[in-house]
């Protein structure tokens, strides 16, 4: 197995939220594809936040081309001078109001969809939060918090009111190291 080699690449078009560019490849067999077309996004970073309570930190909005309302965990994308850590720290708080005194805890990074989008999504785990101002969002945003207790959650999945997939993967996630999987189930069971 070997990789396409790139022959050419254009960009169809340019915008503040992501580019799409038409790249034409040479395959290893040697076949060629003329259009193979390409997002490029900004790479994004979602939390599962956990109050001291136990609740989970999510937020509703309308999501136009879902053209529905979504529960979800907070997430946006990195900015070009941000760490990961950085972003995610301001995502929460611009959109939850929430901060915590605990570092966030990388859970891992993903690709979001590696055969058309070359952005990949950190995710990361933040305990013990606490509101500490209230939502700083951006014009076009309108979010609502919610605060979902923990043991709730599979519930709320299982009944498809949550069905984002970044939520649903982070609820039933198994990046944790196994030290950290133990603590977050004494965590939450204590």
């Amino acid at each position: 197995m070997a990789k396409w080699k790139t022959i050419t690449s254009d960009y169809i078009y340019k915008t503040p939220f992501g580019h799409l560019r038409k790249d034409s490849c040479e395959l290893p067999n040697g076949q060629k594809i003329d259009n193979y077309y390409v997002h490029e996004y900004p790479n994004w970073v979602n939390a599962f936040v956990l109050t001291k309570n136990k609740q989970v930190v999510l937020v509703e909005q309308y999501r136009h081309p879902g053209k529905d309302f979504f529960l979800e965990v907070p997430a946006g994308k990195v900015e070009q001078s941000e760490s990961f850590e950085e972003g995610i720290i301001r995502e929460v708080q611009e959109e939850t109001g929430f901060t915590s005194h605990n570092k966030p805890i990388v859970l891992g990074e993903f690709m979001v969809n590696p055969a058309t989008q070359t952005n990949k999504v950190i995710t990361f785990l933040i305990l013990n939060a606490f509101q500490s101002s209230s939502q700083n969002l951006d014009e076009n945003e309108d979010l609502t918090l919610k605060l979902i207790p923990f043991h709730e959650m599979e519930g709320l999945i299982e009944d498809k009111k949550i069905t984002q997939l970044f939520t649903k993967c982070l609820f039933f996630s198994k990046e944790l190291p196994f030290q950290r999987k133990t603590s977050l189930v004494i965590l939450l069971l204590s």
